[in-house]
């Protein structure tokens, strides 16, 4: 998915920094800039991420916008299954690394006198419990209470932070859970579901969708917004 939103910003003409342990072939040109850095280790990304933020902060752009989309389904377990060290990772890549790199967005941009946004991508799974994926539901219900309040302290006339929740996309992470045992994710069964059905969504389409109404479009402070809702 960061994939697909980062080429639909590049068809527009945005300047993209994409953030990860690796990028994809078809992210190219004058208009993209990778930053190797991985997720589960956030306080190291925030200081490699410090400089290139300064560095687009000298330009002084009209508009900067901070996607959140980085997220693992990993481990997959009921309580009682799972290991203090996977539920360390999955925490800090769901819920820590997306908190860090927010917090420096708003020390670098602190100024008002540009636009300035964080989406942070969120799921279903926020309101709703998954046994099996418990882990990745309390992320993404921290993940929309940090949009919250991000929209609660930064009072500048041009900032805004929303949460999105995506919907079904078809991604490595849905084909990653329809393939899990039913011992370890009894719901695998709505996973299989949503493939069979034809109810995934091609990354490309979502990704148009969220820019041209989240990066592009008004928006309104502190509010989660649904595929449905911004497609409909």
């Amino acid at each position: 998915m960061g994939e697909a939103i980062a080429a639909a910003l590049l068809v527009r003409d945005f300047q993209v920094i994409g953030v990860g342990r690796g990028s994809a072939a078809r992210l190219a040109g004058a208009g993209y800039e990778f930053v190797a850095c991985d997720l589960a280790a956030p306080g190291e990304a925030c200081t490699t991420l410090a400089t290139t933020f300064a560095s687009l902060a000298a330009r002084r752009p009209e508009h900067v916008c901070l996607v959140n989309n980085a997220a693992t389904a990993e481990p997959v377990g009921l309580f009682g299954m799972l290991t203090a060290p996977a539920i360390e990772q999955s925490l800090t890549v769901n819920l820590a690394a997306p908190t860090m790199l927010a917090d420096l967005f708003c020390k670098v941009f602190a100024s008002d006198t540009m636009e300035r946004r964080i989406i942070n991508v969120s799921s279903g799974a926020a309101g709703s419990t998954l046994p099996g994926a418990a882990l990745y539901c309390v992320a993404k219900a921290g993940i929309e209470m940090l949009t919250r309040c991000l929209a609660a302290e930064q009072h500048g006339d041009r900032f805004r932070a929303v949460t999105v929740r995506p919907g079904v996309i078809d991604t490595e992470m849905q084909v990653f859970m329809r393939g899990q045992p039913r011992d370890r994710l009894p719901g695998v069964a709505m996973f299989e579901g949503f493939h069979s059905s034809g109810q995934l969504v091609p990354p490309d389409t979502a990704a148009d969708v969220l820019v041209r109404k989240l990066i592009e479009g008004p928006v309104e402070n502190g509010k989660t917004y649904t595929y449905q809702e911004l497609a409909g």
